[in-house]
């Protein structure tokens, strides 16, 4: 591979990519990523380097210049908020990115999630950030990202019981446990949608 247009194309065609999906999730054109893979546009901006890079899970060394293949880490995005009904992937609310290692980034696909409220202080605080690995269980007692009634997703222990579940804060002074039925799981419903494997605290 002599050039970032070659590299580009090769990762694109091993992760069996379209031109169109690459473009929608970099924020640009079909031909504009058809025009980078040829070279026409031969200096792609930063701003797209690195998006390219996230999406493609590899290092802006390694587009730019061929080197550092071998990622020490894989950048994944920060949301601000998850909202029910629109997928993870889809989301635009990107506040920043954070870094795993290549070995959590193979186990499946991760987000982060930034805090908000203090329901599960003093472990986990308002504006701490968490790595959260997509998934729709979890085991008992695991700390899980859940839809709760179309609202914004919530950060709590799930506890299974027969006959549903109960979402438990760690602060109680600030949010009870809450139990939802089979039916409230059915009907509002009740979505887990990741697992939270690591806390990164902010100051």
């Amino acid at each position: 591979m002599d050039t970032i247009g070659d590299r580009l194309k090769d990762i694109r065609n091993k992760k069996g990519m379209t031109l169109d999906e690459v473009a929608k999730s970099v924020g640009v054109s079909r031909q504009t990523i058809q025009r980078y893979e040829s070279g026409v546009i031969p200096n792609i901006p930063p701003d797209k380097i690195s998006k390219l890079a996230n999406l493609f899970n590899t290092t802006t060394d390694y587009l730019i210049d061929g080197k550092n293949s071998s990622k020490k880490g894989i950048k994944i995005p920060v949301l601000g908020r998850v909202v029910a009904g629109i997928p993870v992937e889809a989301i635009t609310d990107i506040i920043d990115y954070e870094e795993i290692t290549e070995e959590l980034a193979r186990t499946g696909d991760f987000f982060a999630l930034q805090v908000k409220g203090e329901s599960m202080a003093p472990r986990i605080r308002e504006n701490d950030v968490v790595i959260v690995r997509k998934q729709s269980t979890v085991e008992n007692k695991e700390v899980a990202i859940v839809l709760v009634n179309g609202n914004e997703a919530t950060i709590k222990e799930v506890q299974f019981q027969e006959n549903g579940i109960t979402l438990i804060g760690w602060n109680p002074a600030v949010y009870t446990p809450h139990f939802y039925s089979a039916k409230d799981i059915e009907t509002l419903p009740v979505q887990i949608i990741g697992k939270v494997v690591e806390l990164r605290g902010k100051f």
